[in-house]
């Protein structure tokens, strides 16, 4: 088993596209409760964690959250529980369940196949700054 912090949940991410790192960068923000660590797809760990819950990283370019020992979500699944997690107003984005899971996770696979084009991409992952360093798991 992996050696994973207690009590957190896990979010995996594109690091190379400046979407997902964007979408990190507000999740840090608005994590007031320290809720939430963050792995890169790209990184040893990030391909541990996917092999340990059973996904081939050939299979996968999109956002993962890790409950570790709990649950997986992943597409749009993993962009609602992130965000009912957050608390505040953002729980609203709960509401999103209402519909089906295929339509939303076409919505979210087209974004998926446009973010380089888009919002460009990374030479190599994020390095965070000392100060964040404690969010990201090596």
């Amino acid at each position: 088993m992996l050696n994973l912090p207690k009590n957190k949940k896990i979010i995996l991410f594109d690091g190379v596209c400046n979407l997902c790192n964007s979408a990190v960068q507000f999740v840090i923000r608005h994590d007031s409760k320290d809720i939430f660590r963050f792995v890169s797809l790209q990184s040893e760990l990030g391909q541990k964690i996917l092999n340990d819950i059973g996904i081939n990283s050939k299979d996968i370019d999109s956002i993962v959250l890790y409950e570790p020992g709990i649950a997986y979500y992943y597409k749009s699944a993993a962009v609602i529980e992130i965000a009912k997690n957050l608390g505040g107003l953002w729980c609203f984005g709960a509401v999103f369940r209402i519909i089906p899971i295929g339509i939303r996770n076409r919505v979210y696979d087209y974004i998926a196949r446009n973010r380089y084009k888009w919002y460009g991409k990374k030479e190599s992952c994020m390095i965070p700054s000392p100060k964040l360093e404690i969010k990201f798991l090596k």
